[in-house]
């Protein structure tokens, strides 16, 4: 038999407190590479995540299976002082502890990293916010929505006679929930060579900007104000989406000057790389407009697979936009396992994106969808904390788990 792999996390414990989205995908990334993650809930309730999203043919929201998968589920009600004490002990035999409440309330219970790190100094505390653990927008809610605006992301997404628009994603959450997880990364590389623990503050409206590539420099040094664009970026061309005569459409992009130089080849056109107007980057960038209808006018004479097969023998960039069928379709996402099958106890099989960055020495996986609530909870008390079953019997009778 073929001793598993080991996995980058074995042997982490990881606190999750908080819910919605930024705070638990930082939680599952850290459990689909082997942390143990330990999700703290309220009792009766649970985390909203169980009830958002779309729902199966039996009503039960299919979001949670996801951003749980993996993770251990128990029950504690923070606003009690049983609760609240039962966190610090936890904290002491933890390594890794996330929240994503507003600022200030983990300091409320008493569980601010300045008391926590008392407990254990080698504690990396993960907190996601809206805006960060500083400044004077620290205290404001922050959704994912608003820090996509502020970020930047927003103004620029869109047409340009229309307001701004959103990705169908939350996208600024889920930014974020990775900020967390790169700092605790991070932050277990310092604790190796130092033995320290520290705090990773990753706010919404950073991680946005993090990825908004040069705007603010555009801005500072040249006065250029990116606006949005559409399906195209300003100046690259022709890198754009283009009908078919199947009504699909086609995303090409050969912005480059050999990779034009193949598409015209492909189009039967090959006089238009030597054209003035085409020749190079930055005359196609100023012709964005006349080469996009040129590709669009022999787009539409084809297939969408036509289209894909022939400038990918040529070596030029194309591909469908797909949907979820396409994905769960397509030979390509098989042969990477870019889409995994679960067995969800309640639900049966289900598919869902499979762990991501492939390692290959020591891969992640998925452990099981995402828990049933408090599932875990007596068997964390007892193996973390050596309670036995009347200790945990006591904290049930009186609703503190």
């Amino acid at each position: 038999m073929t001793k598993p792999k080991r996995k980058p996390l074995d042997g982490i414990r990881v606190l999750e407190m908080g819910q919605l989205i930024a705070g638990p995908f930082c939680g599952q990334l850290l459990a689909d590479f082997g942390a143990e993650v330990v999700k703290i809930e309220p009792p009766r309730t649970g985390d909203a995540m169980r009830q958002w999203g779309r729902a199966d043919g039996e009503g039960r929201p299919l979001w949670w299976p996801v951003i749980a998968r993996g993770k251990k589920s128990i029950t504690l009600d923070l606003r009690t002082e049983e609760a609240q004490s039962i966190v610090r002990d936890l904290v002491k035999v933890a390594d890794i502890l996330v929240e994503n409440f507003r600022v200030g309330r983990m300091e409320e219970w008493g569980l601010g990293y300045d008391v926590l790190k008392e407990i254990n100094p080698r504690l990396i505390m993960v907190r996601v916010t809206g805006f960060g653990q500083t400044g004077p927008y620290s205290a404001r809610a922050g959704f994912a929505s608003v820090c996509e605006a502020m970020g930047g992301m927003r103004y620029v997404a869109g047409y340009p006679d229309r307001p701004p628009v959103r990705a169908g994603i939350s996208i600024g959450d889920t930014l974020a929930g990775q900020s967390g997880f790169q700092g605790a990364l991070l932050a277990l590389q310092h604790l190796h060579a130092t033995g320290e623990g520290q705090m990773v503050d990753a706010s919404i409206f950073e991680a946005v900007l993090s990825v908004m590539e040069n705007i603010v420099t555009e801005y500072d040094k040249g006065g250029h104000v990116r606006e949005r664009s559409g399906s195209i970026l300003p100046g690259i061309a022709p890198s754009n989406a283009y009908p078919t005569n199947d009504d699909r459409t086609v995303i090409v992009g050969a912005n480059q000057d050999s990779l034009f130089q193949r598409l015209c080849k492909v189009m039967g056109k090959p006089e238009l790389s030597a054209d003035e107007r085409f020749a190079t980057h930055r005359a196609r960038g100023e012709n964005q407009a006349e080469i996009d209808a040129i590709v669009a006018e022999w787009t539409s004479r084809h297939t969408a697979t036509e289209v894909i097969d022939l400038l990918s023998a040529a070596g030029v960039p194309a591909g469908l936009t797909y949907r979820a069928q396409d994905m769960l379709e397509d030979p390509h996402f098989a042969a990477r396992d870019a889409i995994t099958h679960l067995e969800d106890p309640e639900m049966g099989m289900m598919a869902m994106q499979n762990v991501f960055p492939k390692l290959s020495a020591s891969p992640g996986s998925i452990a099981h969808t995402g828990p049933r609530l408090g599932e875990h909870t007596d068997a964390i008390f007892r193996d973390w904390l050596g309670y036995g079953d009347a200790e945990v019997a006591k904290l049930k009778a009186a609703n503190v788990v």
